[in-house]
């Protein structure tokens, strides 16, 4: 039985019995993330030594494809393979709570009393994307907890919400047959980041039409002589057809990253705009508390005026925040980019 966490559990405490599989610890953990706690940044540094192994599958689509019931079925496969397994589930939120209906933990119920996986379902919280801004490091939370796997299922998105392709070393593209012109909802962003294509539903009609449509559209791309070419799954994910021939894929390109060298590409990646992402908050933080009212209003004064431009505006406001002489680099370094 789990023993009961202390209130004021010291964060090395907590972390070591996350890496035990204790449900509650690694339940604390992510609370503490997305809560952003005061302890953030010592749970991060506590987790640093032993994140970075987890295989991290993303999980993408439409609303009503079937990532829920696709993402359960995949539970169950890796754990035929003895695997931990952690799933991040990421849920619109109310506009009036900011919670969440929190729908895809009832989806996942046969996987409850399974204590080698681990379900967590965060609210968007407005994020745009289709993620969580907590999720990066809640994912660093179960991959220390020693989950072999994480599924990161986004919430249901459209043309351009495509920001777990960063997030994850192969991104699933779910589609279904039935549910209007499914290319066309998927081809501005989600037909440039799947790494593996799958036909859920496939036992309705227009599957196979579904299937060309997809394969032409994937085949007017130019890729690079040794690419990866992602290949197209059909399942049915409440009965499992095709399951395993989609998990089958998905180590068919783990095997690819690894030995083209882009799966340690892909991860500094991840990396580098998790560095990106933090410091752009601790810069708003700061800015925050900077005196708006007098400092910022003057300087649009005299933009307004002709006396000064954006730029320099900005320059100005950037360099109070981070030191004089940085500002002004840094921020025509990134508007040249």
């Amino acid at each position: 039985m789990t023993a009961v966490l202390r209130r004021n559990q010291p964060v090395s405490e907590l972390v070591e019995r996350a890496r035990a599989g204790d449900p509650r610890a690694i339940g604390r953990l992510i609370s503490l993330v997305e809560d952003a706690a005061p302890e953030l940044r010592e749970v991060a540094a506590a987790l640093a030594p032993y994140s970075g192994s987890a295989e991290v599958i993303g999980i993408t689509g439409a609303p009503g494809v079937g990532k829920s019931t696709c993402t359960s079925a995949l539970v169950t496969a890796y754990r035929q393979q003895g695997r931990r397994v952690g799933v991040l589930a990421v849920d619109p939120s109310s506009p009036f709570s900011g919670g969440a209906l929190l729908g895809d933990r009832v989806r996942m119920q046969d996987h409850a009393t399974d204590r080698e996986v681990f379900i967590r379902s965060m609210a968007a919280r407005g994020h745009l994307g289709g993620l969580s801004w907590a999720t990066p490091q809640a994912l660093r939370v179960l991959d220390a907890a020693g989950c072999s796997v994480v599924l990161v299922e986004t919430v249901g998105v459209g043309q351009s919400e495509v920001e777990v392709a960063g997030l994850a070393d192969t991104t699933l593209v779910l589609l279904a047959p039935g549910m209007g012109d499914a290319v066309q909802v998927a081809k501005a962003g989600l037909l440039e980041v799947g790494d593996v294509y799958v036909v859920n539903k496939a036992d309705r009609d227009g599957a196979d039409r579904l299937g060309r449509d997809l394969r032409h559209m994937l085949s007017l791309g130019e890729r690079p002589e040794g690419a990866w070419r992602p290949p197209i799954v059909r399942t049915v994910a409440p009965s499992g057809d095709g399951i395993d021939a989609l998990v089958e894929a998905v180590g068919q390109h783990r095997d690819h990253l690894r030995a083209s060298g882009e799966l340690t590409s892909r991860r500094t990646r991840r990396a580098r705009e998790e560095i990106e992402a933090l410091a752009l908050v601790d810069l708003r933080k700061r800015l925050d508390l900077l005196p708006h009212d007098r400092r910022v209003d003057a300087l649009a004064t005299r933009v307004l005026a002709g006396e000064l431009d954006p730029y320099s505006a900005a320059d100005e406001l950037v360099a109070e925040v981070v030191g004089e002489g940085t500002g002004s680099a840094r921020l025509r370094g990134s508007a040249a980019t």
